[in-house]
């Protein structure tokens, strides 16, 4: 009764999307005219694949957008150097995953942008590519893809799997219950992101034998190297920071700058040749912020200008993508962003503590929270949860303490090695033994065992 009930709400959802598509496609086309989708693959969103399947097994990773793409790279290079044997195709969806992700995959993992999930761009992608397994990270809960996959005998699982606070009420609505249910059922493998959202997953029903840990994948993103002509722009800056002090805020979201800007000019007011960097979420904030306070008289320095550090000059705006955690390894101190608002959810401070930083962070950190909390479990000392009212203050202590911030630097990397040891050789061996020794039984494929 529970499946006929799911699969009739997924009957309604088909229909639904199936009827929606023409305003989905000129809602696209809008898109791409406004520049947020790509001028050229704009096309793979709707199943229409612009590579070649090769021929054999092959394994489908998708990630929504850059944090959870990077987090899957190092699970894909396990899976390329193990299985040689196995084609990989990556998707994402945003173009701003697409421009950093192209250049950080194997040269032999194929790489395009997903399809938008409507009954005739999901199975138009289904049917061309005819993945062995599918692997998702950490909410791309899609009924026809799920459905889909499940129909034409494809194996499924969620790595880092995830849901909002909201997006579990959602789910837990009596009418959608049923659905939700029936695409958990589908999975072989589950990897929750912490034990509570392992709990939401089986209060969702999810079967409890699907269900297993293997610790965040964000913990155990990969060490991209520099572009040559990157590198030495970067070096430069590094010896134009020398001699000044430095921090960072990451991630800030819309509105966030006001707290950072606060707590620079308390801090410049005690270190006049202080240098605060801001890397904004979005590319577009980190403009305006520059020509607000361009207006206001401020110098600042932009990355996509390449800008020089003059004297004088106190603000340097990051408007450009993948470079957040070169940039990290520029400054001692730094403020993870899309925390010190309410209703935020936190952004990886993993990635700071890799660097060698001293974490700071706020209090809003959504799903961020368990990885805050296993690294203070592991050293108090490794991140710092503070209002934005305080952060001024808590940076300064870092500046006149050199004792009090090198102990957090080193207790930020030490609490994030621990976490990432054997994240991804956890991961493979869930894979190994729930999708790739049951999805390709009988293909007569081996393991190539580095």
């Amino acid at each position: 009764m529970a499946s006929e009930c799911g699969e009739l709400v997924y009957r309604f959802y088909r229909a639904l999307t199936y009827g929606l598509s023409p305003l989905v496609y000129l809602h696209l086309r809008w898109r791409k005219f406004r520049g947020r989708e790509h001028p050229l693959r704009w096309r793979e969103r709707l199943g229409r694949s612009s590579l070649r399947r090769p021929p054999g097994p092959l394994i489908w990773f998708h990630a929504v957008s850059l944090g959870e793409g990077m987090a899957a790279i190092p699970v894909i290079k396990c899976c390329v150097e193990r299985r040689p044997d196995v084609a990989v195709l990556m998707t994402t969806t945003t173009t701003s995953a697409f421009d950093v992700i192209k250049n950080q995959l194997p040269s032999d993992v194929m790489y395009q942008f997903a399809p938008l999930d409507l009954p005739s761009a999901m199975d138009a992608f289904l049917g061309y590519w005819k993945p062995s397994a599918i692997i998702l990270l950490e909410s791309e809960l899609w009924p026809n893809l799920i459905v889909g996959a499940a129909r034409n005998g494809i194996a499924l699982a969620l790595l880092n799997g995830r849901m909002s606070k909201k997006s579990f009420q959602n789910w837990s609505q009596p009418a959608i219950l049923p659905l939700i249910r029936l695409m958990l059922s589908k999975f072989s493998l589950i990897l929750p992101l912490s034990t509570n959202q392992g709990i939401h997953f089986q209060l969702l029903q999810a079967p409890p034998f699907i269900i297993n840990f293997s610790g965040d994948l964000k913990c155990a993103i990969d060490d991209f190297g520099i572009l040559e002509g990157e590198r030495s722009i970067l070096e430069e800056l590094q010896v134009e920071l020398a001699h000044r002090k430095v921090w960072m805020a990451s991630s800030i979201h819309k509105g966030e700058e006001n707290v950072i800007l606060r707590a620079h000019n308390v801090l410049k007011q005690m270190h006049p040749g202080i240098v605060t960097i801001i890397v904004p979420r979005q590319l577009r904030h980190g403009q305006d912020i520059a020509l607000k306070l361009q207006k206001e008289g401020v110098l600042v320095a932009l990355r996509s200008r390449r800008d020089k550090l003059m004297p004088g000059t106190n603000i340097y705006i990051v408007d450009s993508l993948g470079e957040l955690r070169d940039f990290y390894r520029l400054t001692p101190i730094a403020v993870v962003g899309g925390s010190f608002l309410p209703g935020s959810a936190g952004h990886n401070i993993s990635e700071a503590a890799a660097a060698g930083c001293a974490v700071l962070t706020g209090h809003h950190v959504g799903h961020f929270s368990q990885m805050a909390l296993e690294m203070q479990r592991l050293n108090p000392l490794s991140v710092l949860q503070i209002s934005g009212e305080k952060l001024g203050d808590a940076v300064n202590e870092l500046f006149c303490n050199d004792k009090i911030l090198e102990e957090r630097r080193t207790a930020a990397k030490h609490a994030y090695h621990a976490l990432s040891r054997g994240v991804v050789e956890n991961v493979w061996r869930q894979l190994q033994f729930h999708i790739f020794n049951k999805s390709m039984r009988g293909m007569n494929v081996v393991e190539q065992r580095t």
